[in-house]
């Protein structure tokens, strides 16, 4: 029965009408806009997970999936998760009790990472760095002290702070110490070059919500060959059963052994984002990142605003930018969404109350999406007291006039 606008079930309780979410401008630090073709193939009739024409998308999948990565390793897939789920799958396959991990703490999610590892029981050695600036091999390398590491970890991409990590050093570092190499990539795959295979990288895990432009839900992983050796020769079995590799293979690999119910409509969705990135072609998606996001730098700077990373460390699909003194972050943030439907992201960790974080990651990576964002932030600066000190738009032109 209705009732004042309220559907009544007979026992009296309330029944929601059917949820109907606000259309946004994403650019934040993820989930990113998510194209129609991706959210059409999500809506398309669910079959079982092991219906032949599924285990042909799963295959479909999983060869994607190596080209975005950039890699021939065999065990490339999509975990049933976030990628917090990916990293902690990384971590209990190639972690058990007294494993040696080494990783520099320069944002939230290397903390994450840290923290991880030492609930599985690793012996983890980490290196304070300054959040907003890159991890230092040599500093990493002062605080192994000459010992052996199991494994040396890092964020390719930090969400929190914005900043890219070069990788060749810590690659170098890791082949030193004899130690596998594993990157987190939630913020890089599909909008910088991660190129695993060429970067000696032996353990990566991602997300889908980001430069992917699909919703999140899903954590590509990929192992090389090294780390699988390392997972085959475990003295004790993983301690996670829903995140052992060496049982989901056997679902993704040819037995097709059963592991649990995969999120059908999900990978759905993965296999159509993951074709229009193939589609567009890396070389020409990640230059598409790095225009808009000098762009983006150009206008910010233009009106006056700090961007605390250096410019040979920033990320191109998220730039942090220090909110001004006398503004409140909060406001402007609340400003941006009622007035523009536009979402940015306030700062986490060391930066929570006086950094935004401004994504530009897959489709949400144009134009029209850094000039929206320009000339909202203006007006939400000016709303507060703040003079900008030039024209956003017009240095952003100038940028993309330069090609």
């Amino acid at each position: 029965m209705i009732r004042g606008g309220f559907s009544f079930n007979l026992a009296g309780m309330v029944i929601p009408s059917s949820f109907s979410p606000p259309e946004r401008y994403l650019m934040g630090p993820g989930p990113s806009q998510v194209p129609p073709a991706v959210s059409s193939a999500m809506a398309r009739p669910t079959i079982g997970h092991l219906d032949p024409e599924f285990l042909r998308l799963m295959d479909e999948l999983k060869e994607m999936l190596r080209g975005v990565f950039g890699t021939k390793n065999a065990c490339t897939l999509p975990m049933s998760g976030t990628g917090s789920a990916g990293m902690e799958t990384c971590i209990v396959n190639l972690i058990e009790p007294g494993s040696r991990v080494l990783i520099g703490l320069n944002g939230v999610f290397s903390t994450r990472l840290a923290d991880v590892a030492r609930r599985a029981g690793a012996e983890v050695t980490a290196v304070e760095v300054e959040w907003g600036r890159a991890v230092d091999a040599d500093a990493l390398e002062k605080a192994a002290a000459g010992r052996k590491f199991d494994l040396v970890a890092t964020i390719h991409a930090e969400t929190s702070t914005g900043v890219l990590q070069p990788l060749p050093a810590l690659r170098a570092l890791a082949e030193r110490l004899g130690a596998l190499f594993l990157a987190d990539t939630v913020t890089s795959l599909g909008g910088v070059a991660v190129d695993l295979d060429a970067n000696g990288i032996d353990a990566a895990y991602s997300g889908t919500q980001k430069c992917l432009s699909c919703p999140p839900g899903l954590s590509p992983v990929s192992f090389s060959e090294r780390a699988m050796a390392r997972l085959a020769q475990r003295k004790a079995p993983v301690q996670s059963w829903y995140l052992d590799l060496s049982l989901i293979t056997r679902y993704w690999g040819q037995e097709r052994v059963y592991h649990h119910t995969a999120p059908i409509n999900a990978l759905y969705g993965l296999h159509e984002a993951l074709r229009l990135v193939l589609e567009e072609g890396l070389a020409a998606r990640q230059a598409r990142h790095r225009q808009h996001s000098l762009a983006l730098g150009a206008g910010l700077e233009a009106l006056g605003l700090r961007l605390p990373v250096p410019t040979a460390e920033r990320l191109p699909p998220l730039t942090l930018v220090s909110v001004p003194d006398g503004i409140d972050e909060v406001r402007v943030r609340k400003f941006l969404l009622d007035q523009y439907n536009l979402e940015i992201g306030g700062g986490l960790g060391k930066f929570k109350g006086n950094a935004w974080r401004i994504g530009l990651m897959g489709a949400s990576a144009s134009r029209h999406h850094v000039s929206l964002c320009l000339t909202a932030l203006s007006q939400a600066l000016r709303a507060q007291g703040f003079t900008p000190k030039g024209d956003a738009l017009a240095a952003s032109a100038a940028v993309y006039d330069a090609g």
